[in-house]
């Protein structure tokens, strides 16, 4: 993994492909698949993150659910506007994808913009955490919003960070369980975000 300051958005992941890649959508003449990754923790948990490839990629692994699989990509994020599920999704842009031969990784590096205030709590049993909400550039003007949640010193560090202020960030990609409550009753959903296991000053951008 390089350091936050060497890239703008950086992932890269080894697991299980839990399910057979299905049909995503088409651009720029490629028609592109998506499927999860279940990534193991330290702890015995699992995080199932969404990863979406080429279908070239795809095919030339013969990829199904089972296989183990490597990649290196980015993180995408955009606003699911149909009603059903998470407001903000996030996966994985798989820039190369290759058979995974070794143990499950999880490593993200992100370098980009506070474009919210930071919150900072604390849980019942005292430990500090803070959410912050990052915008990292892409090329051509877009930019992906990645939320992000911090512990301990990570967290006191982040809650001192204006909107507007650039930082860069290693940590991990983590998928979470939650209800949403709703007229009809309670509905499983499912967020996702970067666990932050490390800081750094950021560079300013260069405009390039």
């Amino acid at each position: 993994m390089p350091e936050p300051n060497s890239t703008i958005n950086g992932v890269e992941l080894c697991g299980t492909a839990a399910e057979t890649p299905r049909f995503s959508h088409s651009g720029g003449n490629e028609r592109y698949f998506i499927f999860p990754v279940e990534v193991g923790r330290l702890s015995g948990a699992s995080d199932r993150i969404n990863v979406v490839a080429k279908e070239s990629d795809i095919n030339g692994l013969s990829l199904s659910a089972g296989d183990r699989v490597a990649l290196g990509g980015e993180l995408r994020s955009y606003n699911n506007k149909s009603g059903t599920g998470s407001r903000l999704v996030i996966t994985v842009l798989a820039r190369e994808l290759r058979c995974g031969d070794s143990d499950d990784c999880n490593e993200v590096a992100l370098t980009g913009t506070i474009c919210k205030a930071p919150v900072l709590r604390k849980t019942p049993m005292g430990r500090q955490i803070c959410d912050l909400m990052l915008a990292v550039n892409r090329r051509y003007g877009r930019s992906d919003y990645i939320p992000c949640i911090a512990w301990g010193r990570c967290a006191a560090e982040l809650a001192r960070r204006e909107v507007g202020d650039r930082v860069a960030l290693l940590g991990r990609v983590q998928s979470r369980t939650y209800i949403k409550s709703s007229e009809t009753g309670g509905e499983e959903r499912t967020a996702f975000e970067v666990s932050v296991t490390a800081t750094a000053a950021a560079q300013p951008e260069t405009g390039d």
